[in-house]
């Protein structure tokens, strides 16, 4: 047990080295005959390929279902798979989730699914002043901050931002609960902000008068950019709190940020798989 322990471990730390995303599951429980013991751990891919035993392939088909739904919701979930003829709810007389059997061992076995998750990516565009003061808010609550400026800008952020010269952010592989901030003001914002556009980032916008974003929004519109995304575009960025100051303009928009965070968290977990009571 201990040596298959340190082969999980092994293969969690090399994807956490990787940035990549999965769940662990881990038996805390069985009943009757079962393959797998209390204790044993196994690592689900966001493929589906679990390295790891956790017992026959009945108990491996629910823990691949259920670990892209933990996956796609980031909430754990705890599922128990019993033998078919004995499950008629889609929940336990104790609330713990239902799934189907085959095996002819006829045992239970209660599964803990967690999800690792990365933090969401913040792309900050621009140098200027509300940008690096951002960067550094950001990075203090834990997201993944990335700096994408000309080069003679990027020196104002500080060490915990990854440097991203440019505006070109195909390479940095956005996601939808990512954010893209174009932080330019003045300084090449229609490309900056076509950009962002184009990325896969679920939620874009823009440090900028509302008169000034439509005057861009009316270019980029003539440019090709889809409506649909220019529709998707928040701006100006950030809540309004009256601010004036760079530090107060950035703490509007972190806010925002995490505004707009917890809410796809709450909306995932109704919807992402099974709703909550």
């Amino acid at each position: 047990m201990e040596r298959h322990h340190d082969d999980v471990f092994s293969a969690i730390a090399a994807l956490m080295e990787v940035e990549a995303e999965f769940c662990v599951a881990t038996v805390v429980r069985t009943q009757n005959a079962t393959s797998a013991k209390a204790g044993a751990k196994a690592v689900v891919l966001s493929d589906g390929v679990i390295k790891g035993f956790l017992g026959g392939g009945c108990v491996q088909g629910a823990v691949r279902r259920s670990a892209a739904e933990v996956l796609a919701a980031g909430e754990p979930r705890l599922i128990r798979v019993k033998p078919g003829d004995e499950v008629v709810e889609r929940l336990d007389r104790d609330g713990v989730e239902l799934h189907k059997s085959g095996c002819p061992s006829g045992g239970t076995v209660d599964i803990f699914i967690e999800p690792m998750r990365q933090a969401p990516r913040l792309v900050i565009c621009g140098g200027s002043p509300v940008a690096t003061v951002l960067a550094r808010l950001a990075a203090t609550l834990g997201y993944r901050v990335t700096a994408a400026a000309l080069a003679e800008d990027l020196d104002g952020f500080a060490a915990d931002a990854t440097r991203h010269e440019g505006f070109a952010l195909d390479g940095l592989d956005l996601r939808q609960r990512d954010f893209v901030v174009v932080a330019t003001q003045g300084k090449r914002d229609r490309e900056a902000l076509a950009a962002a556009l184009g990325s896969d980032a679920g939620f874009v916008s823009f440090v900028g008068s509302r008169r000034k974003a439509q005057a861009l929004r009316a270019q980029l519109a003539d440019r090709g950019v889809p409506e649909a995304r220019l529709d998707a575009l928040k701006a100006p960025a950030g809540l309004d709190i009256n601010a004036i100051e760079p530090e107060e303009i950035a703490l509007s928009i972190m806010a925002e940020l995490v505004a707009v965070r917890r809410q796809e968290a709450r909306d995932r977990a109704v919807t992402g798989g099974r709703a909550t009571a």
